[in-house]
């Protein structure tokens, strides 16, 4: 993984030369982590992890939905909201 700044990643010449490399962005003036350039080369790779990252996180939501509503149950004419 390359370290680059921002300002490096928006000129063109430096932007193309990263085609097979994950390149971390960070913020010079900052000094903060702005994020991740992946090529399209590694595109696939890369999304299959991301589509991971998104079912454990929708997982995580519906068992956390789930239990709240164990706790909280609509009883017949009555109205709750299902939140602890």
């Amino acid at each position: 993984m390359i370290e680059a700044t921002l300002a490096e990643i928006r000129k063109p010449e430096t932007l193309y030369a990263y085609q097979d490399e994950i390149v971390h962005i960070i913020d010079g003036r900052k000094k903060v982590e702005v994020g991740y350039f992946v090529p399209k080369s590694m595109a696939k790779e890369f999304a299959v992890f991301i589509d991971t990252v998104e079912k454990a996180k929708k997982r995580s939501l519906l068992e956390r939905i789930a239990k709240a509503q164990a706790k909280d149950p609509i009883e017949e004419g009555s109205i709750a909201d299902g939140i602890l």
